[in-house]
């Protein structure tokens, strides 16, 4: 019997290897499984490991935490590629962050839920708003645009560098406009 990809269920999804989906490679994975997908939502789990490039100090850190969400988004494209279009793996660009909250960070050990919900898709980018969570307590929650890369082109809609909506890198190696919030 073949499985419903458009309501696959979560041991189908379990059983699928993350890396299938992702163009991203080790040790550059910030996710484990793809645990839920519909047409509008997509979960991840993430075991965070010591080995994990973005964690410092025992704790993964806020850009760890920003590429999980980007990656579960990618997760989600790719599932739609190889499952549904049946085409290839495409590369994708962080258009915009916005209203990033991260109200704490996971510890080596922890493993976090990445819940990816899209708002709309139009002209290869998608708008989504993501929480990632832990034991049920919101670690992040943010909206993302993602713009598709297309027959090798960069996409025309992804915003010019210095644009007042994307985070910045700042002199201190965090990311401006990011509210950092502690219990």
């Amino acid at each position: 019997m073949k499985n419903d990809t458009t309501h696959p269920t979560e041991a189908f999804l379990k059983g699928i290897d993350i890396h299938q989906l992702l163009p991203q490679q080790e040790p550059f994975v910030m996710i484990d499984r793809l645990t839920y997908f519909d047409d509008t939502r997509t979960v991840t789990e993430t075991d965070i490991t010591a080995d994990n490039i973005f964690v410092e100090n025992g704790w993964l850190c806020a850009s760890g935490l920003i590429e999980n969400v980007a990656q579960t988004c990618a997760a989600r494209i790719g599932f739609v590629n190889k499952y549904i279009l049946e085409k290839g793996i495409q590369i994708g660009f962080i258009g915009a962050i916005r209203h990033l909250d991260i109200l704490g960070l996971p510890a080596v050990g922890d493993t976090i839920s990445t819940t990816v919900d899209v708002e709309e898709e139009i002209f290869g980018m998608t708008l989504a708003t993501a929480t990632i969570t832990l034991d049920g307590q919101v670690l992040l929650s943010t909206e993302i645009k993602i713009a598709l890369k297309d027959n090798g082109q960069t996409p025309s809609s992804v915003p010019p560098r210095g644009e007042t909506h994307t985070q910045k890198a700042s002199p201190r190696g965090g990311l401006e406009g990011v509210r950092l919030s502690a219990d």
